[in-house]
């Protein structure tokens, strides 16, 4: 099979397609044919060699696509079955792919949209179940949870994972304010969050939201504003951070990673939001699988609103 991978750490363009032994899937598992497969965040720092350190390296965690083999055991999926997920070890971005966690793709989408939403899906949900065990300074003993009657302030609310983070909220039956440039702001009022700018001023600008801080907030885009989140919530225990390890540390903020345990229980759950019109994220431009490098540049430059999608070419009829 087609795969992308890297033999050296640099800029995208280390990033080549090579021929891999096709994968088959363990215990538990499906491979899929893939139709199309996630770009995150995660895949530019691995390239940059600022994760793992062995080389090579394959790329991708997150795909979309059509059951063509079943491992032992699985009972809930038929070979022909659209669905996406999670790869399981990391080699999404190729022709085949074998997914650990998998749930049927939405009828009203389509593969691009099925792969955009399992990293962001997981991620937002995960951050606001942990939110939601956290005890409050304020009210000693209380679990704390954005959920009806708190408000939920998220920093980089416009991005593919704050994006979800909002709608999910929402769903809760919490009040979400959201920070966000101001060419976002009526993006994430569609979203059902109230937008405010980030940068100089925040406190003051949320206050004028909510005169009395918030309940809990969630750091999506690790900026550096954790003094500011824990001064609106009430305390470093009411905050989560998904991408501010150093801060999180110096700050006594919890840092939100998938090494403690994944939300997979949001891949299942989702479908029945998205048909219902309570959830949707966008896709912000797809790529053809050869033309992965100039995917990578188009998300390093962080102006995306939504997700990069990479799409492989689907095989003659009858030979799926």
């Amino acid at each position: 099979m087609k795969a992308v991978r890297f033999s050296r750490f640099g800029g995208p363009e280390v990033l080549e397609i090579v021929d891999l032994p096709d994968p088959h899937p363990g215990p538990g598992q499906v491979r899929i044919a893939v139709r199309a497969a996630g770009i995150n965040a995660s895949d530019w720092k691995k390239r940059q060699g600022l994760m793992d350190q062995e080389l090579p390296q394959t790329m991708g965690y997150e795909a979309a696509g059509v059951v063509d083999e079943l491992g032992a055991g699985v009972t809930d999926v038929a070979v022909g079955d659209r669905v996406f997920g999670f790869s399981a070890d990391g080699v999404a971005q190729a022709e085949l792919a074998v997914l650990s966690s998998c749930a049927p793709v939405p009828p009203s989408l389509g593969f691009a949209a099925a792969a955009a939403l399992p990293a962001a899906v997981e991620t937002a949900t995960r951050a606001l179940d942990q939110l939601g065990a956290v005890e409050g300074t304020a009210g000693a003993g209380r679990r704390r949870g954005p959920g009806d009657g708190d408000t939920l302030l998220i920093s980089g609310a416009s991005g593919s994972v704050g994006s979800a983070a909002v709608q999910l909220a929402v769903v809760r039956g919490a009040r979400v304010i959201g920070t966000a440039s101001p060419a976002n702001h009526a993006y994430l009022r569609s979203l059902g969050a109230e937008p405010v700018a980030y940068g100089e001023g925040l406190v003051e600008r949320v206050r004028a939201l909510a005169p009395d801080g918030v309940d809990l907030a969630l750091d999506v885009a690790g900026s550096g504003v954790l003094p500011e989140l824990i001064e609106l919530a009430g305390g470093a225990g009411n905050v989560v951070t998904l991408a501010d390890f150093v801060g999180a540390r110096k700050h006594g903020v919890r840092f939100s990673s998938g090494d403690a345990g994944r939300a997979l229980h949001a891949l299942g759950g989702i479908g029945a939001l998205i048909e219902s019109g309570r959830f949707a994220l966008p896709v912000a431009e797809t790529f053809p699988l050869t033309e992965v490098a100039e995917a990578h540049r188009a998300g390093e430059r962080g102006h995306a609103r939504g997700k990069l999608v990479l799409l492989v070419d689907a095989p003659a009829p009858g030979t799926e």
